[in-house]
């Protein structure tokens, strides 16, 4: 399971003219899962994100979580973060999990934040998104599950 996350000041998620997430201040994350990704990916990624001390203190270090800021996540299905550019122009999306698969870890990575107290907004799985974003910083990270890769 792989996420980019983005310190945001605002992020919203909109589907043709209709806006349908929008968060404040807190993490964009974009969430790819991969086929052999399980419940402890979800969970491992969720713990991690909402622990993340990348928010600023007074003075100016980044060493506050989403909970301290009282910040939110907007939480975006993305499989194309599992494409394999190696070879070729045209990506390969076979490493990507099977759409039924990937959409009831997406939905237990969301519930894993919102049980760790974390609000949390979502886009909407297998839509067409278009996402607006102002990063904060700007700060982006990349992380995935321990099963990443192997």
């Amino acid at each position: 399971m792989r996420a980019v996350i983005q310190r945001v000041s605002h992020a919203s998620v909109a589907i043709g003219e209709d806006t349908c997430a929008t968060v404040g201040r807190g993490f964009l994350v974009l969430l790819g899962v991969a086929q052999d990704d399980t419940e402890a990916d979800a969970d491992y990624l969720a713990e991690k994100i909402a622990g993340l001390r990348v928010f600023e203190d007074d003075q100016g270090r980044m060493n506050l979580s989403l909970a301290d800021v009282g910040g939110s996540v907007l939480a975006v299905s993305n499989f194309t973060l599992l494409a394999d550019c190696r070879r070729g122009r045209r990506p390969s999306f076979s490493a990507a999990a099977a759409p039924d698969e990937a959409r009831s870890l997406y939905e237990r990575f969301v519930q894993r934040l919102r049980d760790l107290a974390v609000p949390v907004q979502t886009g909407q799985f297998q839509e067409r998104m278009q996402v607006s974003l102002c990063n904060d910083g700007p700060v982006t990270l990349i992380i995935e599950s321990p099963t990443e890769g192997s």
